[in-house]
């Protein structure tokens, strides 16, 4: 069982939460998280890239010169992948990139990505109210005052639900992602330094994605 402290909007410990997950062994922890990560990466691909075949060029209809006579090599159309501006052999086209990975599996692997992240999350109170308006610098030195380096770290913002506050102010910086703890997902927990989640954030975790098995 870890227990992680609290801190207030100054950086002071003032509680503790227990997080104590059930997560994958440590035989299969890896391969999960390399399951669910992969899953991910290909369900966000979009799959519109699309190419055109010989019969998709425009123009090409007619035979650019006679068979035989000219001394150069048959040709049957302007358009034929061997030539410059023609078709494309084998090229991609529009397709659904997904990937199956059942609930149990992916909430397991939710589960083992944060608890394998227990070193460098930061649990903090909730921050509403804290900002009166969206002010990038106040959001900055509360991650400074938190003991996150702000210059060369990234982080993971986690809330429980979705504020306008926070998020505009937190827009602004480039190594700051900002979700919420229903779209939490183990790219974010994984691809970060560090990680941080509001305390009511966390116990939504615990009661949605916990397996009280």
């Amino acid at each position: 069982m870890a227990t992680c402290s609290v801190k207030d909007w100054q950086g002071t410990a003032t509680t503790e939460v227990e997080l104590d997950l059930r997560v994958a062994s440590e035989a299969t922890a890896s391969h999960v998280l390399y399951l669910a990560l992969k899953r991910q990466l290909t369900n966000s691909r979009q799959g519109t890239v699309s190419t055109l075949t010989k019969g998709e060029v425009r123009g090409g209809g007619r035979k650019p010169w006679k068979q035989k006579g000219t001394g150069r090599a048959r040709a049957g159309s302007i358009r034929s992948p061997l030539w410059r501006k023609g078709g494309v052999i084998f090229g991609p086209k529009p397709r659904e990139f997904d990937l199956k990975m059942n609930r149990k599996e992916r909430r397991l692997a939710l589960r083992t990505a944060l608890q394998s992240r227990i070193d460098d999350l930061i649990v903090v109170e909730d921050l509403a109210g804290q900002l009166e308006k969206p002010k990038t610098k106040e959001l900055i030195q509360a991650f400074t005052r938190w003991g996150i380096d702000m210059a060369n770290q990234s982080v993971v913002l986690i809330l429980h639900e979705r504020d306008e506050t926070v998020y505009y102010s937190a827009r602004n910086i480039p190594n700051v992602k900002v979700i919420t703890a229903q779209n939490l997902n183990v790219r974010d927990l994984l691809a970060n330094d560090w990680v941080v989640a509001t305390a009511p954030a966390i116990e939504f975790i615990k009661q949605t994605f916990g397996d009280p098995a």
